[in-house]
């Protein structure tokens, strides 16, 4: 053999003998790595088909798509399309030839219940053929729910007993419209419904398992989800990714509602140490963004006032112009309310309101002027009329030149009076949701 040139590589004589075996040795082991270091490939492609005209009308916002995605993602579920739809028969089924053509799973929500526009059941069966019939179980659990024989039930009400022949059904625990799986062996049609506190446990609860069944995908691994408020998403993802020192196989997503941003942190095994992992990363967030963080979980911003002022043995009132009931009913989805709300009034103007707080007062005649004095004076009269502790009084929503509208919220407690400005960015619907997630909020602050 010559003599090899200064300066040369050494090449060990076994990779020269078996070139072609080190080839294959050397794109194997690139092949591993990459494979490593992308993501797994989804389980299950899927499409959305969200039903309900008030969708179209922008009445509601569509929480069902990105309530949806953001549960199915860390399991492997990979959305290849959402698409909102009327309650109309030819345009359900429209919408079901074109989802079903992009995805072998169709995840429907809406239109199970007992209206005459629930129209989901009978236009999926005509969409798959596959029939539906009742139930003996479901029928049962109508008997024990409305303390009725199976014949005294309203039509409309058996009617939800009717599911897929052959086929199957996810249970509801917190409704009676049971969720359908219309299954022909090619494509799976999933109807869940509409009402987000029925859909949500059902997803959790029912489909989860059943995807995994039927489509292998992976089980729920670990997750945590921080609650922001007063901050972008924008903002909230920068600072994760800058100060959180995310790694690169923790599958972030994110949830936009109302001012209130959720953050959900999630790792494909459930164990102890992914558990640890995900509490040091809640931990680097905390102290970053910690006063915008309200809660962890699933509890809830109008949980967590309502609990500050249980614990506190505070009571509170609502007097509502600007904000128009929607505190109120807000904080009505929260447990333990009728301990701590003693009053709500609403009207739609500080004059009217005045009127309602004031009935029957000596001085209810002597109605201020405008202004803060006047929110003052309304709130002194829904404290004498409720005794509540606190009084959160919202004004009619003020007009400035070159300014969007604002609404002033006057909060009297612990003896003190505070008055902000809440300023209405968006549509009305939008924009009242923004004012209420505001004014709890604060309300949040000022209990801790």
């Amino acid at each position: 053999m010559g003599r090899m040139r200064a300066g040369a590589h050494m090449v060990p004589n076994w990779i020269t003998m078996n070139l072609p075996l080190f080839l294959i040795m050397l794109l194997g082991a690139v092949g591993i790595a990459r494979a490593a270091e992308a993501p797994a490939e989804p389980a299950v492609d899927y499409a959305l088909v969200v039903t309900g005209g008030e969708l179209l009308q922008g009445v509601y916002p569509d929480s069902h798509t990105a309530f949806i995605t953001r549960t199915l993602a860390p399991l492997g579920g990979h959305c290849v399309l959402s698409v909102s739809v009327d309650d109309r028969r030819e345009d359900l089924l429209r919408a079901l030839g074109f989802a079903a053509a992009q995805a072998p799973l169709v995840i429907v929500t809406g239109g199970l219940g007992p209206t005459p526009n629930d129209i989901t059941r009978e236009t999926l069966s005509e969409f798959t053929a596959i029939p539906v019939e009742e139930r003996e179980e479901l029928l049962a659990d109508l008997e024990r729910r409305f303390g009725q024989k199976r014949d005294q039930l309203r039509a409309n009400l058996r009617r939800q007993t009717r599911v897929p022949t052959p086929g199957g059904f996810l249970k509801n625990a917190y409704g009676t419209a049971a969720g359908l799986v219309f299954d022909d062996g090619r494509r799976v049609v999933v109807a869940l419904p509409g009402p987000p506190r029925e859909l949500q446990p059902m997803v959790r609860g029912e489909l989860l398992a059943f995807l995994q069944r039927r489509f292998g995908v992976r089980p729920p691994g670990s997750t945590l989800t921080l609650r922001f408020v007063g901050l972008g998403q924008s903002a909230i993802d920068q600072a994760i990714r800058e100060q959180g020192q995310l790694p690169p196989d923790v599958f972030v997503t994110s949830l936009f509602e109302g001012g209130r941003v959720d953050f959900t942190f999630s790792l494909p095994q459930n164990s102890a140490t992914n558990e640890a992992r995900l509490r040091a990363i809640a931990d680097r967030v905390r102290a970053v963004l910690g006063d915008r963080i309200y809660a962890e979980g699933d509890t809830s911003l109008e949980e967590v006032v309502v609990g500050g002022l249980a614990r506190g043995n505070r009571t509170l009132a609502l007097a509502e112009v600007g904000s128009g009931g929607g505190l109120a009913a807000s904080l009505h989805r929260a447990a333990g309310i009728d301990r701590v709300l003693v009053g709500a009034l609403v009207a739609p103007s500080e004059q009217q309101m005045w009127r309602l707080a004031a009935s029957g007062a000596a001085e209810s005649t002597n109605q201020p002027d405008a202004g803060e004095a006047l929110l003052r004076a309304i709130a002194t009269a829904a404290r004498r009329k409720t005794g509540a502790a606190w009084v959160v009084v919202t004004s009619h929503a003020v007009a400035e030149t070159g300014r969007p509208p604002a609404v002033t919220v006057a909060l009297a407690a612990n003896g003190e009076w505070k008055t902000w400005r809440v300023e209405l960015r968006d549509s009305a619907e939008a924009g009242r949701a923004n004012l209420v997630t505001e004014v709890l909020d604060r309300l949040r602050r000022e209990l801790r």
